[in-house]
């Protein structure tokens, strides 16, 4: 596998996908049901390449990425060639970013000694699907971007 098989919760929420997945394959759900009580490993297989094709497009389709942590929130710009990023750190170790609270004070305070504020570019170091993958494995998640847009906007005015 490319990426790693998508837990039960998301193939049921894909389940017309998945069904449309088989009949391209030509597989019905009697083939289907056959398959996972005589071939489990072909099962599995027919599983391993749909989770690879769904994340290839999700992470194809992905622009923006964020993850936050107590003391830090990491924003993401995906690029073509690179990624940009936006890291807000507070230098107050009891602010917590993943509260209301939190999310309050850095509004207040976001242009204050308190915040550090790095910007960065990087090229891909990898396929550009992976190396979003791993981020997301690291326990980004997919955004909008507002909150990238909107800080970026501010800093290049």
């Amino acid at each position: 596998m490319k990426y790693k098989r998508l837990t039960k919760e998301q193939l049921e929420a894909l389940h017309q996908e998945f069904a449309n997945f088989l009949a391209s394959q030509s597989i019905d759900k009697k083939e289907w049901d056959e398959l996972k009580a005589n071939k489990p490993e072909v099962a599995e297989q027919e599983l391993d390449v749909f989770s690879d094709l769904i994340w290839e497009g999700v992470l194809t389709n992905a622009k923006f990425l964020e993850h936050f942590s107590k003391n830090h929130i990491f924003l993401f710009h995906c690029q073509e060639q690179f990624i940009q990023s936006i890291v807000l750190k507070s230098v107050i170790a009891e602010v917590d970013f993943m509260t209301k609270e939190g999310l309050q004070w850095l509004s207040d305070n976001m242009f204050t000694e308190t915040v550090e504020m790095h910007i960065g570019k990087k090229d891909y170091d990898q396929e550009r699907n992976l190396a979003i993958f791993d981020l997301i494995s690291q326990g980004a998640i997919l955004s909008d971007g507002q909150l990238y847009i909107q800080i970026n906007s501010i800093l290049q005015s």
